[in-house]
């Protein structure tokens, strides 16, 4: 027992040193911090697999650890979503009118027709160990949906480091936050399908509806205990987060991912300054742990094995993730009367799906709905979009500024 604890906490410090590895490597590059954090703990298993064979990488990550820090990454995955969701439900009131709408409705009808196009690639020319055997039309959904998300918690710190992208900035962040509750609920959809059926998918949307009863009597009652947020902040800090990871499991037992709790929780807690302060040291802590999340999600790939790189999938995602996203963007946001810079810049910032992205696949590798090959193939895409929205953003501008000086002349 000893044992297996110290080689526990010796897994964890190496998890965080490589993810502090990923940002320092990810500022030399001129990156996204979070791109090199979940490129280099996704990558350390398989580069562990293939650097010491399936013997050592068993012994540094025995298959009984394996599942504890599974947990452990789902929890701190948990708690830090909490805190995405507080916060982009207080800032969702000063952005409306035609050109969000239509932005959202550009930003994700389009990735979704690009996400059947990519489903029909896998349902009739993809090998069969790329297909898998998950149902088709949970595979449709599946495939569908993670092409249409957007990486919110990423963009939102991209955004963070980014003071000359104007109106772009909060009209493709709130477009993104309308993007994900469709975009969750077709996932519900897909994962009910898989698991039972119709009625999987019934029950599924008849937790949400209880669950979001639950979410407005919470909101009461923490509303009338603002005082002890305020005074005892650790102690209701680790009450809320008992309450999250105890909605996580409960929605997991009705056949939802644990991250549904977390939106629960997270639109729950009221948007004061106590409980804002509260939900800040709760998302804090599970930010450290959301790269085990990644390196297990990598380990599990590895022990899974992809007999041959799906190179024709890779490329098919990159082009029609780029379409759908850029697109999609861009011609939402021109129909809602924007100039063409901004739009540019609108396309660019939704294209951006790192973390939402890499749970999603996740979830659905998980649920047996995407074969390896397809995880990689999105994987990939998914880093690569996100990696390349800071480049396209200085191309942009770089454009821009030439552009003047051209006027000038």
């Amino acid at each position: 027992m000893v044992q297996n604890g110290l080689h526990l906490a010796a897994l964890l410090a190496a998890f965080f040193a490589v993810a502090a590895l990923g940002r320092v490597v990810a500022r030399v590059l001129r990156l996204p911090t979070v791109v090199g954090e979940i490129a280099l703990s996704i990558l350390l298993g398989p580069v562990l697999l293939a650097a010491f064979g399936k013997d050592v990488f068993g012994a540094i990550l025995p298959a009984g650890l394996t599942g504890v820090l599974k947990q452990i990454g789902e929890a701190g995955l948990v708690l830090f979503l909490i805190g995405v969701v507080h916060h982009l439900d207080r800032g969702a009131g000063g952005w409306r009118g035609k050109a969000l709408g239509r932005i959202t409705v550009g930003a994700f009808v389009l990735p979704l027709l690009t996400g059947l196009v990519f489903a029909a690639w896998a349902i009739w020319f993809a090998p069969a160990h790329v297909r898998g055997t998950a149902p088709t039309t949970a595979l449709v959904l599946m495939l569908a949906v993670a092409m249409s998300v957007t990486a919110v918690p990423v963009l939102a710190r991209i955004l963070e480091e980014r003071s000359d992208l104007g109106r772009a900035s909060g009209l493709s962040m709130m477009a993104s936050v309308l993007i994900d509750t469709p975009a969750w609920l077709l996932l519900t959809v897909a994962l009910g399908l898989a698991a039972g059926g119709l009625g999987g998918v019934w029950l599924a949307f008849a937790t949400i509806g209880v669950g979001a009863v639950v979410a407005w009597l919470g909101y009461r009652a923490l509303s009338s205990v603002a005082w002890f947020a305020s005074r005892r902040p650790v102690l209701a800090a680790l009450g809320l987060a008992g309450v999250a990871l105890g909605a996580g499991a409960v929605v997991h037992f009705f056949g939802l991912t644990s991250i549904f709790g977390a939106f629960l929780v997270g639109l729950m807690v009221p948007r004061d300054e106590a409980w804002s302060r509260v939900v800040a040291l709760v998302s804090r802590v599970g930010r450290a742990f959301v790269p085990v999340f990644f390196v297990v999600a990598g380990a599990t790939l590895s022990g899974s094995g992809v007999s041959a790189f799906p190179w024709v999938g890779v490329v098919l995602a990159l082009v029609l993730g780029v379409v759908g996203k850029v697109g999609g963007g861009y011609v939402g946001a021109r129909w809602g009367g924007e100039d063409v810079v901004t739009s540019l810049r609108v396309g660019v910032l939704v294209n951006t799906r790192g973390l939402t992205e890499i749970v999603v696949l996740q979830i659905g590798f998980t649920a047996g709905l995407l074969t390896p090959g397809l995880f990689v193939a999105l994987l990939v895409m998914a880093l690569v979009t996100t990696a390349a929205t800071g480049p396209l953003l200085d191309l942009i501008t770089r454009r821009v500024g030439a552009a003047r000086e051209e006027v000038l002349l």
